[in-house]
């Protein structure tokens, strides 16, 4: 997986929000309001992102509806994921990540991690 492109981060974010299945349309005109766009582009871009994983879609009458396969969190969390991977020595990323953290962000961040229900933790 891999970051996206301006005009897929714009349908991702509409997908993301609107919170239900989509169509190009619907998409194209949420995004319209801020700068002139094609219908035809709208539906590449989405089409694309289905190619890639990112959109579901099922068949609607005769359009399709999309929607994303991911949460925007998770998806994020797996774009950092990537990074971890191949960012060289973890540890330096991790640390060099946490030091940008504002007070509100590492508070969250110690949070989740004294949290005793923690995904992949092992107890015994």
């Amino acid at each position: 997986m891999q970051g996206l492109g301006s005009l897929e981060a714009a349908v991702m974010r509409q997908l993301w929000a609107l919170g239900e299945p989509r169509s190009v349309r619907s998409v194209m005109e949420q995004i319209a309001r801020d700068r002139e766009i094609a219908y035809t582009t709208v539906m590449t871009v989405m089409d694309n992102l289905h190619r890639k994983g990112l959109l579901a879609r099922t068949r609607q009458g005769r359009a399709y509806v999309y929607s994303p396969i991911q949460s925007r969190e998770e998806y994020t969390a797996t774009l950092l994921g990537e990074v971890l991977a191949g960012g060289g020595d973890r540890r330096g990323v991790l640390m060099h990540f946490v030091e940008g953290l504002d007070a509100d962000e590492f508070a969250s961040l110690r949070e989740v991690l004294s949290a005793p229900d923690r995904p992949g933790e092992h107890r015994g």
